[in-house]
């Protein structure tokens, strides 16, 4: 049996043994929203730990948590913290959680993350909805054999983000007079920040906004037939764009004084998904 597979189907026997739950969603945390999953009608949770291979994220403000509960209508499990490549693990393991979200039955994923802005419109605290993206910098998740269970050997990635969710998102973010910039997302290696001649060169590729995850989960779960939407919070303009040094610390720091406004717009949205 394919090892990839194998660890898929551990791991979805794990979860099963804990809770029955079948969600209709999906939702990645990004950096400094981990809190939005305490706001939810909770139905159980599943520590990372909890399941055998299951990768663990070694990064300050990402807990390892599966969050299972209810906003409105909509059944959903949360990833209270993600996996990057840059700490070690192989890209198989970065996109077995939305993958085991899909194997438990969520059609829809929302993906967030704290972003660098290479667009020099965007301003730090700022959202964007992201359009397209570019994850050329790192191993594509289907490299390997395929496994057909999950979708074909070359699969489409034109639309990778749903025009529907996509538009839903607007008319939230509208709705509660949130601005919300619309753009292209450049996933890097990590974990140092670009330099300043590789943020003229992810410009000059047409990128609004940089980070180091989300892309290749986005490649995943459209490879399994997932409908994506997919937010940033720019959290820092990107080198050589801002007067203040990059830090995670600094990251953090503007990703949680966003929080607020990201929680309203996310709790809305999900709750009409449905």
């Amino acid at each position: 049996m394919n090892q990839v597979y194998q660890k898929l189907e551990q791991c979805f026997q794990a979860i099963r043994k804990k809770t029955d739950f079948i969600p209709q969603a999906g939702l990645v945390l990004g950096s400094g929203l981990g809190d939005f999953a305490e706001q939810i009608d909770i139905a159980c949770r599943v520590d990372y730990k909890e399941m055998e291979g299951f990768p663990v994220s070694t990064v300050e403000g990402h807990s390892g948590q599966f969050v299972f509960g209810r906003i409105g209508d909509v059944r959903i499990v949360i990833m209270k913290g993600r996996v990057h490549h840059y700490e070690g693990y192989e890209i198989s393991d970065v996109v077995l959680p939305v993958r085991l979200m899909k194997r438990m039955g969520a059609e829809r994923l929302i993906l967030t993350n704290a972003a660098g802005g290479l667009n020099p419109g965007f301003k730090a605290g700022e959202f964007m909805l992201i359009k397209d993206q570019i994850s050329s910098f790192l191993p594509s998740p289907l490299t390997g054999p395929n496994i057909e269970e999950w979708g074909p050997r070359f699969p489409p990635m034109e639309g990778i983000y749903d025009e529907e969710m996509s538009v839903l998102m607007k008319d939230v973010a509208e709705k509660f007079d949130i601005p919300l910039r619309e753009g292209i997302y450049v996933q890097t290696q990590g974990p140092n920040y670009e330099s300043p001649a590789e943020v003229k060169m992810y410009r000059l590729l047409g990128g609004d906004a940089v980070g180091m995850s989300t892309a290749v989960e986005a490649i995943a779960a459209r490879h399994m037939g997932m409908r994506i939407c997919g937010v940033s919070c720019i959290s820092n303009m990107a080198s050589g764009m801002g007067t203040v040094p990059l830090s995670h610390e600094e990251v953090g720091r503007i990703a949680k004084e966003a929080a607020p406004a990201f929680q309203k717009l996310l709790k809305e949205y999900i709750r009409k998904l449905g």
